[in-house]
């Protein structure tokens, strides 16, 4: 009898949570855990199942199951002809690519590093980002670039380097930029279904990281929006943007300010192009600060196109200069203590917060 009567009022207590749970939502509702490199490798296999169109190529992505094991599986369940490994020959392996999409397929193209994909930023830009307008919209190029981007650890100049802001500045293209576990299976999905070109900015320091994630989001019909920010937390007295793993170090940077009595909304944003100004905006509009993030160079970086929007179309809700944290001005060191000096830091965006709100910086 005790046990009903503690059901009933358990339920009653569900009842009147609820509601506050389904507004707060955003997507993912927690639950069980599941890794970056599980999240990318899940997207993969449920699209190539729905869709026969689909078909991944790259530099070991069949035998070696992967250079970073996302295409683990894939290889023994859907055999050879969709599953390519390709010569080292970027420029090659691209444009073949892109000439499939021309005919009505879907490749996903993997770059072993988005280093590499400079060989074939002819066949990308050229080729892929440029050829529905210049059809006027007869032919579609419905193709991912995927792969790791910007810095991992001792690897050098030659494969630490973020090219977020070099491919949003191409129009035709789509770029994307996941953080979560949610956001690479989202996201992903999205990219391939989608009929453009999309240019799939992963982090390989992230590929082991675990997130959770709700049903819905395990769910096979789950994709996220292209173009479309989350705000990770929400917050009063700062905006705070990023994407990709630098939203992780926002967000412990907003749990330290919170000791400091600084509340701070961080916003992931997901889709480099096209880019969320209106979530954006309307955060500046209500904390009257920002601060954004990121490990690429500063000049022309994605930073400096939200700061230009939020000058734009925000400058007088704005109670402090902006801040922009972002990568040196110099190539990766291979140098392990300057290769940490080289990327921001947790601590950097502390301080940057702290300065628009004019607190004491130690």
């Amino acid at each position: 009898m005790l046990g009903i009567v503690r059901q009933k009022m358990l339920e009653q207590s569900l009842k009147k949570i609820r509601p506050a749970v389904s507004v707060l939502r955003s997507y993912s509702s927690a639950a069980k855990q599941m890794t970056v490199r599980e999240a990318l490798n899940s997207a993969l296999d449920e699209e190539m199942s729905a869709d026969s169109k689909v078909f991944l190529m790259g530099e070991e992505v069949g035998e070696y199951q992967g250079a970073y094991k996302i295409t683990k599986g894939l290889l023994d369940k859907y055999g050879p002809e969709r599953v390519l490994d390709t010569p080292i020959t970027e420029a090659g392996f691209t444009g073949i690519a892109v000439g499939a999409a021309y005919y009505g397929v879907k490749p996903v193209v993997e770059f072993m590093t988005f280093n590499f994909s400079m060989q074939a930023i002819d066949h990308i830009i050229n080729s892929a980002a440029k050829t529905n307008y210049m059809s006027s919209g007869r032919i579609s190029v419905p193709i991912v670039f995927r792969g790791p981007n910007g810095a991992a650890a001792g690897v050098g100049a030659q494969h630490s380097q973020c090219y977020a802001a070099w491919y949003a500045s191409c129009p035709g293209l789509k770029v994307l930029a996941p953080y979560s576990s949610e956001d690479a299976r989202g996201l992903l999905k999205a990219g391939i279904r989608d009929p453009d070109p999309v240019v799939f900015l992963e982090n390989e320091l992230l590929y082991g990281e675990s997130f959770p994630v709700s049903d819905e989001v395990l769910d096979s019909s789950f994709c996220l929006p292209i173009g479309k920010a989350k705000i990770e937390r929400k917050g009063k007295d700062v905006t705070i943007a990023a994407y990709s793993k630098m939203v992780g170090y926002a967000l412990k940077a907003a749990e330290t300010l919170e000791k400091d009595g600084i509340d701070a909304e961080v916003i992931n944003l997901r889709s480099i192009r096209p880019l969320d100004r209106s979530t954006i905006n309307a955060s500046v509009r209500k904390t009257n600060r920002l601060v954004t993030v990121e490990e690429a160079f500063p000049q022309h970086g994605v930073g400096a196109e939200i700061c230009a929007s939020i000058v734009e179309e925000s400058f007088a809700y704005l109670d402090a200069p902006v801040e922009r944290i972002a990568g040196a001005d110099v190539p990766m060191p291979y140098a392990a203590n300057l290769e940490r000096m080289a990327v921001p830091q947790v601590e950097d965006i502390v301080r940057a917060a702290k300065r628009t709100c004019y607190r004491l910086v130690s």
